[in-house]
């Protein structure tokens, strides 16, 4: 009955957590273009700022989950990131906007490592976990839905920036229930020796996960990024109708999809190698979509490769948490997926400084295209 009831919370969490911080960048995306007007580059550049403060973060942030709490870990991260929801609804400056998106990063360091962490502690069962984290993805994408019609019409019949409050408050509430319901019966302090655990953790990545790392580095450095440019891209072609409706619409049908395909892939995955394979073939069709963003005369094409890219890289970044974490340590597993989230901000810092200087909106989602192919048929060729 415990692990039962350990895998409904853990979901549950997921999906409520996926309502509120989908909805809410959802409207924000649309608040930071059109009621901030902030520019292509002032975008990208907000990505940067807060991929810095992660990046600064992160593998700290894991080596405390894995020495002190996994649960306190995302009880902290509840608070940040509540904070910075609501907080970035009441600015519209660049200079704000910058330092709210910041706390926001910071908000997601704790919170990156430490729900694989504590979920793969209290199962305690190799085989079971793969299809328990494929289950609270799925629960993702559900919530996701449920948070861009929620949100994105609370923001609709109100306003934007009340919208974004509320979902700040919300998300400051679900912070209380990770507290009252993720007990920790499994997982043993390891204070004192945070260095050491730090250690262990990169002699597991280097020794096994190298080629994971740099796709990450690669994939989610770019994911972002171009993430912030979908609704640039579709403003710029030209939309007949309430942004705000447009994008929840497509960010609908793009979860369902999603949830369509994980449910299939839930009954098959069987470890590293069925992961692995599904990153590589996720990161093509995403290299696929955001190519066909770049060359949309219009919104009608241009919508169905954001479906495509914005679809497909969330079903990537689900199978890399399957891949990296089957080669993981229990002991260090925190800190592992804390080095992955760093080698991802490295990349959103990496690939947005390039984007800014490549400055073109057209050339910047050609380059991201190459660069996504690329590294998915290096992936799937290693997959064979």
């Amino acid at each position: 009955m415990y692990p039962s009831g350990t895998t409904t919370a853990f979901v549950f969490w997921t999906f409520c957590r996926a309502v509120l911080h989908r909805g809410w960048w959802l409207v924000t995306s649309v608040y930071l273009v059109v009621d901030a007007r902030l520019s292509a580059s002032q975008l990208v550049l907000i990505g940067v700022a807060q991929g810095a403060v992660s990046l600064a973060c992160e593998v700290p942030a894991g080596v405390v989950a894995d020495a002190v709490s996994r649960r306190w870990s995302l009880a902290v991260s509840h608070l940040f990131m509540g904070t910075a929801m609501l907080a970035t609804g009441l600015v519209d400056g660049f200079g704000p906007l910058v330092l709210t998106q910041m706390l926001w990063g910071l908000s997601w360091a704790f919170a990156s490592g430490a729900d694989v962490a504590w979920i793969s502690d209290e199962l305690d069962d190799p085989a079971r976990v793969p299809v328990v984290l494929i289950r609270a993805e799925r629960a993702q994408l559900v919530g996701t839905v449920t948070g861009l019609v929620a949100v994105g019409g609370l923001a609709w019949l109100t306003r934007r920036d009340t919208a974004m409050v509320l979902a700040g408050i919300a998300m400051l509430l679900l912070g209380l229930y990770v507290v009252v319901r993720f007990d920790e019966r499994r997982f043993v302090p390891r204070t004192g020796r945070p260095w050491r655990i730090l250690t262990r953790g990169a002699t597991v990545v280097r020794a096994n996960l190298l080629l994971p790392l740099v796709a990450t580095f690669v994939v989610n450095g770019l994911a972002g990024n171009v993430g912030r440019l979908y609704q640039l891209r579709l403003v710029d072609a030209g939309l007949a109708v309430d942004p705000v409706l447009w994008f929840t619409g497509l960010g609908v049908v793009m979860c369902l999809a999603g949830a369509a395909v994980l449910r299939a892939v839930q009954r098959r995955i069987d470890g590293v190698h069925t992961a692995r394979r599904g990153y590589g073939g996720a990161v093509a069709v995403a290299a696929a979509g955001v190519c066909g963003l770049a060359l949309a005369p219009e919104e009608l094409s241009g919508s169905a490769a954001v479906l495509l890219a914005a679809g497909a890289l969330p079903l990537a970044r689900s199978f890399g948490v399957v891949w990296v974490n089957g080669k993981a340590e229990g002991a260090v597993r925190a800190t592992v997926h804390s080095l992955f989230a760093q080698a991802e901000y490295a990349g959103g810092i990496a690939c947005g400084l390039a984007l800014a200087m490549i400055s073109d909106l057209f050339l910047g989602l050609v380059t991201s295209a190459a660069l996504l192919a690329a590294t998915a048929l290096i992936v799937l060729r290693v997959a064979r």
